[in-house]
């Protein structure tokens, strides 16, 4: 889903004359920004051609999205940190570089483990490049100009989110389930290339900073093994009959998540580096915050998972057709981005909670639309309204969203406060997928073929339930961050 602009870029005055390399640089990041991105959204309507083409497994659907999400978010940190020290021009390079190899190992994967595998490693590599765009971005540009290049990665993040259904949809109907998947994916591939050339050429090599910063390889191998097995018994259990191993894992998962709590804070108490560094939690307001990063994300990630397959694989409709379901929810959020800043300046914390609030209603709404309405009776026109003004939500919220967080600690802790936000952002959106695809197909039974329609739309509305549950609490958790925000807090 979409990574959140690092806090602090406000528009402000006119801006100074910037070196026109600098705006040629910035279409090169904006490319690799709109691949990782695309990539969040242009898959979902692609879910039912894979499973038919390549007899996945359910489980394995919910790994191609929630993987991707994982291991981005897993990525983002260590590679903030690397980029810090070796330079970022050639970490977004070589993030950019495996993304693409990743892509076109997707698209020849002949089966369900090999795409995984191969999805993690897209994800991965996108969580590699991603900080370099904004790390980029903020040594490229002078203050008063940063709020106009952070404004077209917004754009470009809104842009690249909206088509990647549509996309992905005509892209299916015109080469066919079998070829139209790969192609989704090898979509990449012209792109990838062209900006892995204009980066060698245009991208600055910046001189690394003076202060070393470790990159706390233990601590990593601990948050990502406890994370992974926390997943695997969510995405895994339901399709095993949740066998003794699920909650063996579930426990170990957990017991890895205190482990490498406690590394963390001995890493602190021995002055180095820790990935998460503890003492922000110190602040009880940015411990909610994160709370809240995670639960939201996890609350709206699963909502094109249901449709799509509701959609497709349910009602029997095609790739595009599922799609354009999606576009009033993309239009809503660009239409709330674009007022989210001006509005937050305006209002304070409660445009996040008019954002969370409209984000809550469009979900319950949707809900109460598959309960009570027969499956045979469900078109796009009856959802266009609830996820229109969810979309117009979810753009009110994600802007500012990390500002008010990162508020809650010192300036100083600001870096730290952001990347921690962007890592529970993805963590949030791999388990809101890796949950709701365990209730929608572990409530799946299809009595016949005439009951195909009925058993995805009753499994979709226990599904999107609990997504509406945690839209309701992200609403709620809203009230832990400070009222208003400095301008320049998180700057």
């Amino acid at each position: 889903m979409p990574e959140t602009p690092l806090a602090g870029a406000v528009p402000t005055a006119a801006s100074p004359a910037v070196p026109r390399r600098a705006w040629f640089a910035l279409i090169v990041l904006m490319l690799g920004m709109f691949m990782a991105l695309l990539d969040t959204t242009i898959v979902n309507v692609a879910l039912p051609t894979i499973r038919t083409s390549l007899d996945a497994s359910e489980a394995t659907l919910s790994w191609i999205i929630s993987g991707y999400a994982l291991a981005f978010g897993l990525a983002l940190i260590p590679a903030g940190r690397v980029g810090d020290r070796i330079g970022h021009k050639w970490v977004f390079f070589t993030g950019l570089a495996l993304f693409t190899l990743a892509s076109l190992a997707c698209g020849l994967a002949t089966n369900d483990l090999q795409l995984v595998v191969a999805r993690v490693v897209q994800g991965f590599a996108g969580g590699i490049f991603v900080p370099a765009v904004t790390a980029t971005i903020q040594l490229l540009f002078p203050l008063k100009s940063r709020g106009k290049a952070f404004a077209i990665m917004g754009a470009v993040i809104g842009v690249s989110t909206a088509i990647g259904p549509i996309l992905g949809g005509l892209i299916i109907e015109a080469f066919g389930d079998e070829n139209g998947w790969r192609l989704v994916f090898w979509v990449n591939l012209p792109i990838g290339v062209i900006a892995l050339i204009a980066a060698a050429v245009l991208l600055p090599a910046h001189e690394r900073q003076l202060v070393r910063t470790g990159t706390d390889p233990v601590g990593l191998l601990l948050l990502t093994a406890g994370l992974v097995a926390l997943l695997v018994p969510l995405i895994e259990g339901q399709d095993e009959g949740w066998p003794l191993w699920t909650f063996v894992t579930l426990a170990a998962g957990a017991l890895l998540i205190v482990l490498f709590a406690l590394w963390e804070v001995r890493l602190a108490r021995a002055d180095k580096s820790p990935l998460v560094p503890p003492h922000l939690f110190s602040h009880p307001a940015f411990s909610g915050g994160v709370i809240l990063a995670l639960v939201y994300f996890a609350s709206f990630t699963g909502i094109f998972f249901i449709i799509s397959l509701l959609w497709q694989a349910g009602l029997g409709h095609t790739a595009l057709e599922s799609g354009i379901v999606s576009v009033p929810f993309a239009i809503g959020s660009i239409l709330g981005a674009s007022f989210s800043d001006r509005l937050s300046r305006t209002l304070g914390r409660t445009i996040l909670v008019i954002g969370t609030g409209l984000v809550s209603i469009g979900l319950v709404w949707l809900w109460v639309i598959l309960f009570v309405t027969p499956a045979s009776d469900l078109t796009h026109w009856l959802l266009l309204p609830p996820l229109f003004i969810a979309g117009i939500g979810n753009g009110l919220f994600i802007a500012p969203n990390a500002q008010f967080i990162v508020a809650t600690v010192d300036r100083s802790e600001a870096g730290a406060a952001s990347g921690v936000i962007s890592v529970m952002q993805r963590v949030g959106s791999a388990i809101g997928i890796a949950v709701v695809g365990s209730v929608l197909f572990g409530t799946l039974t299809v009595t016949g073929p005439s009951g195909v329609a009925d058993a995805f739309a009753s499994s979709a509305t226990s599904a999107l339930a609990v997504s509406a549950g945690l839209s309701v609490l992200a609403f709620l958790l809203v009230f832990a961050l400070p009222k208003r925000v400095d301008a320049d807090s998180a700057g």
